[in-house]
């Protein structure tokens, strides 16, 4: 099985057998479209809705925000060869990780939603919210997805730093 990783700004669409898309997403939206009758998906991954309104981004800095991400992901998959009356939506993150953010996560959940109910593409599987991070995989061809919590993991130990020598040091 190949496996294509993508990260915050990324798609990526494919009609082969044997082939997974996987992400790790916190706050960040991940959604998976795919085409049951011609055997096509893609998964994006980002991280805002929108920009605001006052800022100024160049093209790959625009792939960042939903509004972007989702307009290449429905374009990509359909130039594959997906219809879009066949398409279906998996959402995946969303997740509150850092407490006082104001429920970006949840914000971005809301948009992604949005965003899918305009364009009149059917919602399926929904997993979002929470306080924790998910690993999400998916499977393009058969449309299977496989989306896991992933365990809280402690920052490692910073080694004790002993101070170095520096010379001598003269009272007065």
């Amino acid at each position: 099985m190949r496996t294509i990783p993508i990260i915050q700004g990324e798609h990526a669409v494919v009609n082969e057998e044997g082939v997974v898309i996987s992400t790790l997403l916190g706050s960040c939206i991940a959604v998976c479209l795919h085409d049951a009758e011609k055997r096509i998906g893609g998964m994006n991954h980002f991280l805002l809705g929108e920009p605001g309104p006052d800022q100024k981004l160049n093209a790959s800095e625009l792939q960042r925000y939903g509004l972007h991400a989702m307009e290449l992901l429905i374009n990509a998959t359909m130039k594959a060869g997906a219809q879009r009356q066949n398409l279906r939506a998996h959402l995946y993150g969303g997740a509150n990780i850092i407490a006082g953010l104001g429920g970006i996560g949840t914000a971005n959940a809301a948009f992604a939603k949005r965003f899918l109910e305009t364009e009149g593409i059917a919602i399926g599987h929904v997993d979002t919210g929470g306080n924790r991070a998910r690993k999400v995989e998916f499977r393009p061809y058969d449309g299977k997805v496989r989306s896991r919590c992933v365990a809280d993991v402690p920052p490692p130990p910073v080694p004790e730093r002993k101070p170095e020598h520096c010379g001598e040091i003269e009272l007065f």
